[in-house]
């Protein structure tokens, strides 16, 4: 426990006024600075270094509001949701016999027209697709995106942060959304006319020049009345390319809703340009930005991608590039000089550190292939290697023989 040693200065100081001097030890040592309790932690100072303006980084949202239905039409229809229920006899028999079942899309259904919206946006802000896309902006996506890849017999569905392989997303989606939601009527109410639609695809992680910049692997604008397959192809669809050693990469679908037709030829890429990756050079923000006074977000959808087989042949064969591979470059482990006479340390492990590695692997590369037939394989391994006993050998290579009945250790290298 830390004590606090006070000393007062004497003489013609402690006359003219109170000084003291404080000195904390603790342990017998002295403390430079101040002492825990009164000087600030590490997460007070990385606050005080992190500061930012509340003003600047205020949060807007840029979506549609939310449109609640009256007070009275809830209730009105809970209670006559409850008078339906209490008149089934069969549903109570059900009950009763626990064979009672919930239909899953009705919950799905309620799900999106009540909290979903709010639970999909703070999925999106854990992921930072908001802060990466807009800066301080955000909105609550009001309409559903129903996206899969389809790969024959099987599809793969995108909702909110799943992983999905670059094979799986070769071809482009189907995607489905309901076209009709009215956004300034009454909420329930259906949207009488036509509405036009834009749907994004940009990746935020990938871009090998320039950190504040995406790839756009998709665009269609000018979508009627939620037919996507009539809209004007801005840029044509590509798959995912997470390069080897970069991790998961976001891949966002922004669906956003036009008050009129709009002319976005500006992004568009075709002909020899829509593999070519700086011709797909996009950033979301400068997007919104020009066209916020036409079109407004209201759908989100997004996967995670990361670095698979398929993508080697891509780079080469598609993009006509070397196949990118990123490397962690670790220094070289200190090794210390040797000792004439090494106490407490197993002789094989202390001289394996100063020779070749690659010496190491070709040895157990070898004791490997010579417990191998040719056209059998290698030996079966022991169905419960601790039972059986080690003898006449010396205690380091008892080790050794049974790390590599287990498994452990260096053998796994090869």
């Amino acid at each position: 426990m830390a004590s606090r040693i006070i000393q007062t200065l004497t003489g013609e100081n402690l006359l003219r006024r109170s000084v003291t001097l404080q000195c904390f030890v603790r342990h017998g040592h002295r403390l430079r600075g101040k002492p825990p309790g009164v000087a600030r932690t590490l997460e007070q100072r990385l606050a005080c270094e992190r500061a930012v303006d509340p003003e600047l980084a205020k949060k807007v949202n840029i979506g549609f509001p939310h449109l609640k239905p009256a007070r009275s039409e809830q209730l009105k229809e809970r209670l006559a949701h409850l008078k339906a229920q209490r008149a089934n006899p069969e549903l109570e028999k059900a009950s009763r016999a626990k064979t009672l079942t919930v239909d899953p899309e009705l919950v799905k259904q309620d799900w999106l027209t009540t909290s979903g919206p709010f639970h999909i946006k703070r999925l999106a802000e854990h992921y930072g697709v908001f802060e990466h896309l807009y800066g301080s902006a955000y909105f609550v996506p009001r309409v559903h995106l129903q996206i899969a890849f389809n790969n024959g017999d099987v599809a793969s569905p995108v909702y909110y942060g799943n992983v999905l392989k670059p094979s799986e997303a070769s071809a482009e989606p189907t995607v489905q959304f309901e076209a009709s939601f009215n956004f300034r009527g009454t909420a329930g109410e259906a949207q009488v006319g036509d509405s036009w639609w834009t749907l994004v695809l940009t990746n935020p992680d990938g871009h090998f020049s320039e950190h504040d910049k995406e790839y756009c692997h998709w665009f269609v604008a000018n979508i009627p009345n939620g037919q996507v397959e009539k809209g004007e192809r801005i840029v044509p669809y590509m798959q995912p390319i997470p390069p080897k050693g970069t991790g998961f990469h976001r891949h966002v679908f922004v669906l956003y809703k036009q008050e009129k037709k709009l002319d976005l030829s500006e992004y568009k890429v075709d002909g020899e340009k829509t593999t070519d990756l700086e011709a797909r050079t996009f950033k979301t923000l400068d997007f919104y930005r020009k066209y916020q006074d036409d079109m407004t977000p209201a759908g989100l959808a997004f996967f995670q991608s990361d670095w698979d087989t398929s993508l080697v042949n891509f780079y080469r064969d598609v993009l006509k590039m070397k196949h990118p591979v990123f490397e962690y470059d670790f220094p070289a482990p200190y090794i210390r000089d040797q000792e004439w006479f090494p106490l407490r340390k197993p002789f094989n492990l202390y001289m394996d550190k100063y020779r070749d590695p690659l010496q190491i692997n070709k040895e157990y590369l070898a004791r490997k292939l010579a417990k191998t037939h040719p056209f059998d394989g290698p030996e079966a391994p022991l169905r419960f290697p601790n039972a059986h006993p080690v003898r006449d050998v010396p205690s380091w290579q008892r080790t050794e023989i049974k790390k590599d009945r287990r498994g452990w250790g260096r053998i796994n290298d090869i």
